[in-house]
């Protein structure tokens, strides 16, 4: 961290704000928490960002959970300085794993920077390596290069997520649209057609309280995670799960709101996802990966062709970009009613 933000708060407050912001990704595991004001009984805790309803402060003499600050700091005395060029610059922490990606040229080096990372994030304790995705279902190819447990418990924006890390995917890069997706739907009927491990559907019956969301996963795997994480979030009375293919099971003509929050072949299930939505009409928030030059006219276009199929009119809402998917590629959404 170049800058050591912080926000100082109550000690009588400062756990469960604590717990928010560690759960919506927010509090800066590097450094310590540190008592400032014994009369006040206030505390600095740091944070990455700047958070709403606090002012900020740029935390002195903050003291760290470790002594090295970087993956290069550790190892620049054992590696040469071409290997060290190629060292990792980022990686994920889920629950207590860290996912990294490693260059197969510096291959012969994995457990070194595995133990490396163990040593700046001392909570966790299994190190897995990236080596993509395959196949329908986006299985994850990973090779565990310490540890043993890779099943975990993610805490995300004040929502619980177990799951498997060498069995089914889970991004970090699309809190933005998680916490969105968070504040609508309330007293909604809703489906989301590609639940996952529960990705939308847990921090929408969590936060928005929908009157019923019906979440549907092809993959076994995912589904059976997505039913503990029904029951770890004590979400059981507002979502129904269904295993099975979504042009197969979406209900028809009973949603508000529909999710799509699938990429590749998201466009195959359009119909699906309209005949979904109640007679007098809803919205779709549809995600699809997208060349960078036609990065919303094609979702749109989609979406339009679809609606006049089935003889309904819309109105797009929003377009934003999620994330780089892969080189010229875009992950986008589309926000449509359908009337």
């Amino acid at each position: 961290m170049t800058m050591n933000k912080c926000i100082r708060v109550p000690l009588k407050d400062a756990e469960k704000i604590r717990i928010q912001l560690a759960g919506s990704g927010r509090l800066d595991p590097h450094r310590k928490i540190k008592l400032i004001d014994t009369h006040q009984r206030l505390l600095e805790i740091p944070v990455t960002e700047d958070i709403e309803g606090f002012e900020s402060y740029m935390q002195e003499n903050a003291e760290f959970y470790n002594k090295w600050q970087s993956l290069e700091d550790i190892l620049k005395n054992d590696i040469s300085s071409n290997e060290l060029e190629k060292l990792p610059s980022g990686w994920h922490i889920i629950g207590d794993i860290v996912i990294v990606t490693i260059d197969p040229t510096i291959d012969h080096l994995k457990v070194m920077i595995a133990k490396a990372l163990l040593q700046m994030y001392p909570s966790c304790n299994t190190v897995v390596r990236d080596l993509g995705i395959s196949g329908q279902f986006r299985l994850p190819k990973r090779e565990i290069l310490i540890g043993n447990n890779t099943e975990t418990i993610n805490k995300e924006h004040g929502c619980l997520f177990k799951l498997d890390v060498t069995k089914v995917m889970f991004s970090k890069g699309n809190l933005h649209e998680k916490k969105l997706m968070s504040k609508i739907g309330t007293h909604e009927t809703i489906v989301d057609m590609f639940a996952g491990i529960g990705y939308f559907t847990i921090p929408m019956a969590v936060h928005a309280k929908p009157e019923k969301l019906i979440a549907i996963e092809i993959n076994p795997q995912s589904y059976g995670y997505l039913k503990e994480n029904i029951i770890l979030n004590k979400v059981e009375h507002i979502v129904e799960a269904l295993n099975g293919d979504c042009a197969e099971l979406t209900p028809k003509g009973v949603a508000d709101r529909v999710l799509m929050g699938y990429v590749n072949t998201t466009h195959h299930y359009l119909d699906s996802g309209i005949a979904a939505l109640k007679p007098k009409g809803g919205i779709i928030h549809y995600h699809e990966t997208t060349p960078e030059s036609m990065v919303f006219s094609r979702p749109v276009e989609r979406i339009k062709t679809a609606a006049l199929k089935a003889g309904r009119r819309v109105e797009i809402l929003d377009c934003r970009k999620i994330k780089k998917y892969s080189p010229g590629i875009w992950h986008v959404v589309v926000d449509a009613r359908i009337s």
